[in-house]
């Protein structure tokens, strides 16, 4: 399957802006779902699906990167974003991963520990405590890492898409404010 150009615009500027929520979106879920077991019990099935659609838009958006980046002009800055952008898919995978690990795991033990639910790293155990502390800081570190990459994936392509493609001052043409 090949992309190309959706309503004569590259596929790749309008599937990105999937990545550009989806992410950070799976980011935030994942986090909180490691957190507090009672908020991943209430998102459910919904915390692995939100992961497996983040992670099926990061092929898509870099397999519409790859036409596009044939389609211009190749200085330093698209290849620095095509570079970074290769980069997601680990992240994304591992966050997917992750979300799918919080819906088994407080999944199998909802009914195991009814006396635990709603409050955030509560554990029976000093192990289990650990264990959880653990699990948190881990996806804590994969969520932050793939923010952050989105963020310099975003940051690359806009700096590679808009450098010297505009001017700070105003042209004068109609519809300025001023």
């Amino acid at each position: 399957m090949s992309f190309s150009v959706i309503n004569g615009l590259p596929a790749h500027v309008l599937i990105v802006h999937f990545v550009v929520i989806f992410v950070p979106l799976s980011a935030l879920a994942v986090v909180v779902g490691a957190i507090w077991p009672s908020a991943a019990r209430r998102m459910g099935v919904v915390l692995p699906l939100l992961g497996l659609v983040m992670l099926a838009s990061v092929p898509l958006a870099t397999q519409a990167g790859e036409w596009l980046e044939q389609h211009v002009d190749s200085n330093a800055l698209v290849r620095r974003h095509t570079e970074l952008g290769d980069g997601l898919l680990p992240w994304a995978a591992a966050l997917f991963v992750l979300a799918t690990a919080i819906w088994w795991t407080t999944r199998r033990s909802a009914a195991a520990e009814p006396a635990h639910r709603g409050r955030p790293l509560a554990a029976s155990s000093p192990s289990s405590m650990i264990l959880r502390v653990a699990a948190a800081v881990l996806c804590v570190g994969v969520a932050a890492g793939a923010v952050v990459d989105v963020y310099r994936i975003g940051d690359s392509g806009a700096r590679a898409a808009w450098h010297d493609g505009f001017s700070e001052t105003a042209k004068g043409g109609q519809g300025d404010n001023g």
